[in-house]
């Protein structure tokens, strides 16, 4: 789990990186970016909300 934590964190800092530093000059094609890149981190924030209720309904072994 803690690599996809890891990896979350990065995705954040890189979206944050891009919007401070790298952004493009045309403001709708830099809208279209930052939509994509947050859908992004929505669908994996999901993806790992997955992954954890996963790991809940596995039994713990007999």
């Amino acid at each position: 789990m803690k690599k996809q934590l890891a990896f979350y964190l990065s995705m954040i800092v890189a979206f944050i990186v891009y919007n401070q530093f790298f952004q493009v000059d045309d403001e709708k094609l830099n809208t279209i970016i930052n939509i994509v890149f947050a859908s992004f981190l929505f669908l994996y924030i999901g993806y790992i909300a997955w992954l954890v209720l996963q790991k809940i309904k596995k039994p713990s072994g007999k």
